[in-house]
């Protein structure tokens, strides 16, 4: 995240919530929820722009991946444990300080930085991953872009994102916040970025959408790919050719 994007009061918000990361009943409950669900769409995706074997139990071997946003690790973690050399940028000192107490449990050699994606050094990497991040910076144009420029050639970048619905508005900003399922000051319903504006931002810093899929409650499994997109969606994308 550049010095452009970042948000301190988010960055703040997200801190504070630090030691509650790994918890799967505490403030981040949600998040572990949905960590299945959007990892099995980024193992699909690997699978399909590197013609990956589905049963290979180390994907990403040999290629270097970042989460920008990455919190306490949820994502860097999987990432990691699918062969990659992993790197995570988070803007909140708190987060990475729990991420790496978290991966050294683990066992788990994954680079960690807190604050801005421009302060790296220069590097790019096979995937480029960021979760729920885009609706908390300042300039989200200026942020797709700094995540382009550190897109390897040929590689994937994966975002999720929430909607801007009235769906939206109602389950993930006032429900969930009033009943406790997010923390309160998590969401910012006029942040949301509907799929064509988040794809007119992605083709904006030289990339193309390949895919792009809802993700939806279940009963069954809490939540679901593909089906509607007015709450929440994934999409995928590479360097245009």
């Amino acid at each position: 995240m550049s010095a452009q994007t970042i948000n301190p009061n988010e960055a703040a918000h997200f801190g504070a919530l630090a030691a509650d990361w790994w918890d799967p009943h505490g403030s981040s409950a949600m998040l572990h929820k949905l960590g299945p669900v959007r990892l099995a769409y980024i193992r699909g995706q690997i699978d399909a722009h590197w013609h990956v074997d589905a049963r290979e139990r180390f994907p990403l071997k040999g290629r270097t991946a970042i989460d920008v946003g990455c919190g306490a690790g949820l994502l860097a973690e999987p990432l990691a444990r699918m062969g990659a050399q992993v790197t995570g940028v988070d803007a909140a000192p708190e987060n990475i300080a729990a991420a790496l107490d978290h991966a050294a449990g683990q066992g788990l050699a994954i680079r960690y930085h807190a604050g801005e994606l421009a302060a790296l050094p220069p590097a790019t990497f096979d995937l480029v991953t960021s979760m729920e991040v885009v609706e908390h910076v300042t300039d989200p144009a200026a942020f797709i872009a700094a995540l382009a420029a550190r897109l390897a050639p040929g590689g994937l970048m994966i975002l999720s994102t929430p909607n801007r619905t009235a769906l939206s508005k109602l389950l993930l900003v006032e429900a969930a916040e009033r009943t406790g399922a997010v923390p309160r000051g998590t969401h910012d319903w006029d942040r949301f970025l509907k799929p064509e504006e988040l794809t007119r931002l992605i083709e904006d810093a030289g990339l193309d959408v390949v895919d792009r899929t809802g993700l939806s409650p279940s009963a069954a499994k809490g939540f679901k790919l593909g089906g509607s997109e007015a709450l929440n969606y994934l999409v995928a994308a590479r360097h245009r050719v």
